[in-house]
């Protein structure tokens, strides 16, 4: 389907931890058919088409989002959680279980994508990642059965294309039997960082 004007009825919840406030979106419904797990090259996520569109949601509320950690709850159908946030906030993934029981009762929110949720990158955008001191890498990190991904705005639009495909492209290919995925690269491209080596999400729909 196409993300362009799609609705996503969403839920904010507030907390306070350590001093500092932090607010959580999550959407409203039940997300089925998906499951997240990691792997040796890092996490691999299986969504149905339904899924995809919630994580293309999930996306671009991160990029956009600075003061917000999207919470996407998928451990009912595999192993993990995901949460998508800004780097800007800081918040350290260790105590994501002790803001999850401070958190509000949710408000009810809805989440309108614009015609163009995703901006079209140059070639040479994307090049850039593999630069030498390039810094707008995805990190990532685990904690308390959740995978966390960790960026600035643009490191959330360079994976852009790669989200948008998996929901607007990747059901044809689904009806013609055909494997669809995205490949997003996670840390620097050094696979021997001492902190956050590179791995891959590997997202494909099923």
């Amino acid at each position: 389907m196409r993300l362009a004007g799609v609705r996503w009825p969403a839920s904010v919840s507030t907390a306070r931890l350590d001093g500092a406030g932090y607010r959580v979106v999550r959407p409203r419904r039940p997300i089925r058919a998906a499951a997240l797990e990691e792997y040796r090259h890092g996490a691999q996520l299986a969504v149905g088409k339904a899924a995809a569109v919630d994580l293309a949601v999930a996306w671009w509320l991160a990029a956009r989002s600075p003061h917000s950690l999207i919470h996407l709850p998928l451990r009912s159908g595999g192993q993990l959680d995901l949460v998508l946030l800004h780097h800007s906030l800081g918040f350290r993934v260790s105590s994501w279980k002790r803001l999850r029981s401070r958190l509000s009762p949710p408000a009810m929110t809805t989440v309108t994508l614009p015609p163009r949720p995703f901006p079209v990158l140059a070639r040479a955008d994307h090049e850039r990642f593999f630069h030498q001191g390039f810094r707008d890498h995805l990190r990532y990190a685990f904690a308390a059965d959740t995978l966390f991904l960790i960026g600035s705005r643009r490191a959330y639009e360079l994976a852009a294309e790669e989200v948008r495909a998996l929901a607007e492209d990747g059901p044809a290919h689904l009806v013609a039997g055909t494997h669809f995925c995205a490949e997003i690269g996670l840390g620097p491209w050094k696979p021997h960082h001492r902190r956050n080596p590179a791995a891959m999400l590997h997202a494909y729909l099923r």
